[in-house]
Parts: C-alpha cells; sequence; structure tokens
C-alpha cells in the first residue's frame, strides 16, 4: 500500500513538473487559461516608490484581466533572487521554485544564462506584445553587456545615464562635459559629489562610465576579462577615483546608499549634481514633489552608458503560464506608455512607435515628458555596457581598495 502511495505521489509530481515545462507561448490562448488563478510571485528592485507604485498598478490590471495574482518581493539586491534560484537548483528543487519572474540585466542575467536557469529560450520573442518591440533600431534588446539574450528575457524598459543639477544653485555654463570634467568640477567645488556606493547598481554604473572614458582601449571591455591584464586596464579607473575620493561628498569616507539617498542629498542642497539610469528621472521626482522644479537634466556629449533592462522566467518557477501573461502586459503598448508617463515612472520604452496603431501612438504622443527631461535628440551617443565580467572585478576591487573593513 505504501509503495502505492509514493508511487503516485511521485507520479502526480512528475506530471505538475511535466506541466510547468509544457507552457508553450505559441498556444497562446492555452498560456491564458493556465495563467488564470496563478499566483506570480515578482522579483525587483523595491528601493523607488513611484516603482513599486507602477508594479501595484500593474498587479491590478493583471488580476482584473486575466486573473492572475501578481505579488511583487521588493528586493534590494537582484543578485539575491540569482542565489535563491541557483540555492534550489542544488537542492534539486527544478520544479516549483520559490521565484516565478525577476527584473534582471547585465552579470544577473549572464550568470542565470551561464548556470541553465532560465525559461526556454525564445519566449520572449514569442509573446504577443513582441510585435511591437524595437529590436531593430535598439540592438541593446537582443544583446544585455554584450550577451545574446536568445528569447530569454523579455525588455521593459530602456536606460542611459543622465546627470542632473539644481538651475537655482548650479551655473549651466559650468557643467562638465565628461568624465574628467566631472573631476575637476568636484575639486572645484569640495564636497558636492558623489555616487552610490558599489554593489549598488547605480554607484557600479559609475564606475563603468568613468572606465569607458579612460580605459586605453574600449574594445577591451566588450570581452570576458583577462586577469593578467585586469589591473593594467582598469588602473586609469582607479586613479581617477584615488582624486575624487579626497574632494567628493564626506570626503569619500562613506557614500549615498543608493540612488534615493542621493537624490534626496540633491533636494537638501548636500550635493549639486546627482545622476540616474532614467532620462526621465528628473521630470519624475519633480512631479512627486522630491526635487523643486529647478531642477534639470545633462549628459556628456561624447556619450554615456546606456541598456535595455528585461524581465526573466526562471527554469524551475511555480507560474510559468503567469509569468508570461506578466510579461507580455508589461511590455504592451498600454502598459510600456503609462511607465514612459513622468508622473508616473519615467522610464523610457522598448516600443518602436512606427509599430503602434494610432490610438497606441497617441497615447505617447500626449505624454508630457516634463523641462527635466532631454529630448532624444539631446541624450548624446550610447556607450556600451561592458561584459558582466568586468562589473563584478571592478565591485570586488573597489571594495578591496575603499571599503572601512579593508
Amino acid at each position: 500500500m505504501l509503495t502505492r502511495i509514493v508511487a503516485a505521489t511521485l507520479f502526480a509530481l512528475a506530471a505538475i513538473s511535466a506541466r510547468a515545462e509544457d507552457v508553450r507561448p505559441s498556444d497562446w490562448q492555452g498560456v491564458l487559461e493556465e495563467a488564470r488563478g496563478q499566483t506570480v510571485y515578482f522579483n525587483a528592485w523595491g528601493g523607488a516608490e513611484n516603482i513599486n507604485a507602477y508594479i501595484e498598478w500593474a498587479a491590478g490590471e493583471l488580476e482584473k484581466r486575466h486573473g492572475v495574482r501578481l505579488v511583487h518581493v521588493k528586493l534590494e539586491d537582484t543578485a539575491s533572487a540569482v542565489a535563491t534560484v541557483v540555492a534550489e537548483k542544488a537542492a534539486g528543487r527544478d520544479a516549483g521554485g520559490s521565484v516565478d519572474l525577476v527584473w534582471i540585466n547585465g552579470e544577473n542575467f549572464a550568470a542565470m544564462q551561464e548556470r541553465g536557469l532560465l525559461f526556454s529560450p525564445g519566449w520572449a520573442e514569442a509573446l504577443p506584445s513582441w510585435r511591437y518591440a524595437d529590436h531593430e533600431n535598439k540592438p541593446t534588446i537582443l544583446t544585455d553587456f554584450t550577451i545574446p539574450v536568445e528569447g530569454m528575457a523579455s525588455p521593459w524598459g530602456m536606460a542611459k545615464l543622465v546627470f542632473f543639477y539644481d538651475s537655482a544653485r548650479t551655473d549651466e555654463s559650468a557643467l562638465p562635459q565628461d568624465a574628467d570634467g566631472l573631476l575637476e568640477w568636484a575639486k572645484a567645488h569640495p564636497g558636492r559629489f558623489s555616487y552610490p556606493q558599489p554593489p549598488d547598481f547605480i554607484g557600479s554604473s559609475f564606475l563603468k562610465q568613468v572606465l569607458l572614458e579612460k580605459v586605453e582601449d574600449p574594445s577591451v571591455l566588450q570581452k570576458p576579462v583577462i586577469e593578467e591584464t585586469f589591473e593594467e586596464v582598469v588602473a586609469p579607473l582607479f586613479a581617477y577615483l584615488d582624486a575624487l575620493h579626497p574632494v567628493a561628498w564626506r570626503s569619500g569616507r562613506i557614500f549615498p546608499q543608493n540612488y534615493p539617498a542621493m537624490k534626496q542629498l540633491l533636494a537638501d542642497g548636500e550635493l549639486d549634481i546627482v545622476f540616474a539610469f532614467n532620462p526621465a528621472e528628473a521630470s519624475s521626482a519633480i512631479a512627486d514633489g522630491e526635487l523643486p522644479d529647478t531642477v534639470r537634466s545633462f549628459t556628456f556629449p561624447g556619450g554615456t552608458l546606456a541598456n535595455t533592462h528585461f524581465v526573466a522566467i526562471p527554469y524551475n518557477a511555480s507560474a510559468k503560464a503567469g509569468a508570461l501573461v506578466t510579461a507580455d502586459f508589461l511590455l504592451s503598448p498600454e502598459a510600456q506608455a503609462k511607465k514612459q508617463d513622468p508622473a508616473v515612472w519615467g522610464d523610457p520604452t522598448v516600443l518602436a512607435l512606427d509599430k503602434l496603431d494610432e490610438g497606441a501612438r497617441a497615447r505617447f504622443e500626449a505624454i508630457e515628458l516634463g523641462a527635466a527631461t532631454l529630448a532624444p535628440d539631446e541624450l548624446g551617443p550610447a556607450l556600451p555596457e561592458p561584459h558582466p565580467s568586468w562589473m563584478e572585478r571592478i565591485e570586488e576591487e573597489w571594495k578591496r581598495r575603499y571599503t572601512a573593513e579593508n
């Protein structure tokens, strides 16, 4: 009797696993039917109230339209979600995983892809809303930090490094035009600039921006790190930081925890120049009353770092169908237009407006970008992200050099 019970249990578990793997985005009606009633645990950074509010809005729409319950698992660092899936795989939990969808890009995407932790290739390109994606003109939709995405993650938004300042306090004519100019500006204005402490994503992005400008041969950054030459390649970056820290906020002894903390320092008048990875961030913050309406944006004429961020489904997700429906909704023209509105979030769309019908285009055209948002032709060239291995090693080296325990 016990043997039959065990056998039946194993058969049931195998059937559940098989059903999870049998989810096929090409059968969208089947996906919608299976998704109804599922709970999707969406692991996403939870450090900004406007983003949290947007995800809450999306959750309400998914429940209303598709019967999918979306739970925002608020993360401080995406790496913790990756670690969860790694641990589950090591424990043999190849179905029924605790992470259904994750907001991801860069080294975290590369780590999951390399370890075989992502749902099958091609699913993103089979979503109904994929037909609107501007993969022809935005190559970072197809290649994330030099790594081909292969349809294992669905694009969610665009990002480009942009700087902000309060025009009531800072002279526009004196704004720096590149990393070297920023260092000279910081020396002339001690204590008025800083960056979030790595491995915070925004802080690490600043390090990459400086490295891209200072490295002798930028093409080496498009390939994995070679340990034998690592110190030589990054030497200009750390020489730059050694010069910056003594004239930075709090003399470089401590750093803002993240972008919201840095933004508050601008609002409080402690910093005069800050930066974000969203061209509309300043306008969004003004709309939310977080920054004064005198804040404006600028960028470096020679270019700043740019990328696409994605949502991905772990290979062992419990609610794959619900995750697919969520990813498709987040890519839809309605959700993308709402997300681009600075009064909501201000995150630039991944869609091609010329692929949309008249009504969908009108949603985007009606968005007031705000006085603090640069026009697309004012953003300057997009500098490509380095291979993810560079960020991992640079963060390790930064910690070794500058944290208190070292």
